[in-house]
């Protein structure tokens, strides 16, 4: 289904959004495909569970998200579509169950991933072993393809 929103649709998913994501006005071409949102003719967001969420190449300073650096031997797991394990993590901001995170690469602080908290961050730093962050978009997938 193809969509063009109205001002108002567009008002309305601006107050949705994280300020990160608040890049465009009323005035610029919104337009819904299915789960797919376009700003300008370009995808920027998705939609999953209910929550929007940016597209990899859409983010251009992933460090103002809720996010998580992986080391780089995590890297060819996390862009082959793995979940996030704890060992891989070095460094991880503050954010809550089901949230969205980011997965950056330590070396070129680049996005690889984006991730839904299967705990909040404070547990997880206590954490040694297990499975921490449920990958849903990577380098390479079909949301990067199309993006």
């Amino acid at each position: 289904m193809r969509k063009q929103l109205s001002g108002s649709d567009v008002k309305e998913l601006l107050e949705k959004l994280p300020t990160q994501l608040q890049t465009f006005t009323k005035k610029d071409k919104v337009e819904q495909f299915d789960n797919i949102y376009k700003l300008n003719e370009k995808p920027f967001l998705f939609e999953k569970d209910d929550k929007l969420i940016p597209l990899l190449k859409s983010i251009t300073n992933p460090e103002s998200y809720p996010h998580a650096i992986v080391d780089m031997g995590a890297i060819r797991f996390v862009v082959g579509g793995a979940d996030i394990m704890r060992p891989g993590i070095t460094q991880m901001s503050n954010f809550k169950k089901d949230d969205y995170v980011i997965i950056i690469d330590q070396t070129h602080k680049k996005p690889l991933a984006i991730g839904i908290a299967l705990f909040d961050s404070d547990e997880m730093k206590n954490m040694k072993t297990g499975k921490v962050l449920k990958n849903i978009h990577f380098v390479g997938d079909d949301l990067w393809k199309i993006s």
